[in-house]
């Protein structure tokens, strides 16, 4: 009897293993905004391309897609004059302070992340999570350099299929 069990056991794990397979073929990968902003401070664009994505034709509207983006370029055009403004101002006194004088646009610099953070979070609870999309501003090398930079990533969330068993 111990014999059935194994093979009824071996066959269950056949077919959680081709559910999963079949759940991966069908997420879709990210759409990745770029900044395009002619002012760059650690990173941070002053802005993001607002253009539509073509992948979201059918996912959400093009005015909410168009309301998320002014959104957020107005909390960079908010903050990244002032982040300029101390960078310029740290750089300037560098030398005499060590290197300390660069820790106010290090600490504004964080600042900005973390309220477009908390916006995003705000967007994907209130709209995007609800028709499968969320938003994430994401830290990405530039291509072949040791350059960072930060872009917006649109990630799809995978429906899970509901298995009942017969």
């Amino acid at each position: 009897m111990a014999v059935f069990d194994d093979i009824q056991q071996y066959d269950e794990e056949i077919a959680c293993t081709s559910m999963d397979e079949a759940y991966l073929m069908h997420v879709q990968d990210p759409i990745l905004i770029r900044g395009i902003g002619n002012l760059t401070v650690f990173g941070l664009s002053s802005r993001f391309q607002s253009e539509f994505p073509s992948a979201l034709v059918s996912r959400v509207a093009p005015e909410e897609f168009e309301e998320t983006m002014a959104r957020i370029n107005s909390v960079l055009k908010k903050s990244l004059p002032m982040n300029a403004k101390w960078l310029f101002c740290g750089c300037m006194c560098c030398c005499c302070t060590l290197g300390c004088s660069l820790w106010p646009v290090i600490c504004l610099s964080k600042r900005t992340q973390h309220s477009l953070n908390k916006l995003l979070d705000w967007e994907n609870n209130h709209l995007y999570n609800k028709i499968g999309l969320h938003w994430r501003l994401n830290k990405q090398r530039v291509d072949n350099s040791s350059i960072t930079e930060y872009v917006l990533l649109v990630e799809f969330i995978p429906k899970i299929p509901i298995y009942k068993p017969d």
